[in-house]
């Protein structure tokens, strides 16, 4: 059996970008040899990062990166959710909105004026949303970017038609398991650990600093106790509070809600 043959036998995996860095894309290339094994496990039939070759769909698994932006934006994921059997998204753009969802919190006009010469070009939808706003998913990654493990998990459980094994728990597990000191009990540092997705590593409190809450909210966070206990133990104030909410996931519901009750009356 030639190469052509053995990829119309294996199962389509489809990459696609919206508005993001790339970054989550390269967290799969990242993979390494890890990849080469998935690679011989599916037919990569779109992955503009990586190669030129295009196959036509329907695809098996579709992975997402990026926000919705624009009306074309719009219109493109409806065409990819028709032609996925499952729909990952992946990163925080793509679940969240990521980082340009601050525009959802500000006059997006002002911000056209101000940054390009002919703001009459531009076109932009008013809000940076998440895959999920607009399309079915069957799965989101969190993360800026993706931890590519967890990324290569998610791949092997669809292909294996299993529910990935993708832990829902909090940073401060993390830094408990690696007997990291509690940066804001030992040195009064404001931390979004206790309500964010874990899958870093707590890379951030094992050097001193405070989780920026890069994965996003986990399951059942409770902003509204940590944000009373910042206030009221560390003295953060309602300013520095919303620019902590306000960050990679600050259109993130659980993030955005509680950034809101913070905003000047």
């Amino acid at each position: 059996m030639n190469a052509a043959s053995d990829a119309d036998t294996l199962p389509k995996l489809a990459v696609w970008k919206f508005a993001s860095c790339d970054g989550c894309q390269l967290s799969l290339l990242d993979c390494e040899d890890d990849l080469l094994t998935v690679a011989g496990r599916v037919h990569i039939a779109l992955f503009p990062e990586a190669t030129r070759a295009v196959s036509e769909g329907p695809y098996q698994l579709s992975l997402v990166e990026g926000s919705i932006t624009t009306e074309h934006d719009r219109q493109r994921i409806q065409e990819i959710r028709a032609q996925s059997e499952f729909l990952v998204t992946i990163g925080a753009c793509a679940t969240a909105g990521g980082i340009q969802a601050l525009k959802n919190f500000a006059d997006v006009d002002e911000f056209i004026r101000q940054v390009y010469a002919h703001p009459e070009y531009i076109s932009s939808l008013a809000d940076s949303t998440a895959i999920a706003d607009h399309v079915p998913v069957d799965f989101e990654l969190r993360g800026c970017p993706i931890n590519k493990h967890q990324l290569l998990e998610v791949i092997s459980a669809y292909l294996g038609r299993r529910r990935p094994l993708v832990s829902p728990e909090a940073v401060c597990l993390e830094c408990k398991r690696a007997g990291t000191v509690c940066v804001m009990v030992a040195h009064g540092t404001p931390c979004l650990g206790p309500i964010t997705h874990a899958g870093c590593g707590a890379l951030c409190p094992r050097y001193d600093r405070g989780c920026f809450g890069c994965y996003g909210p986990k399951d059942l966070p409770n902003p509204a106790s940590l944000a009373g206990w910042l206030g009221s133990e560390l003295g953060v104030r309602s300013d520095e509070l919303r620019r902590l909410l306000r960050n990679f996931n600050a259109n993130a519901d659980a993030f955005r809600q509680e950034s809101l009750r913070h905003d000047p009356d």
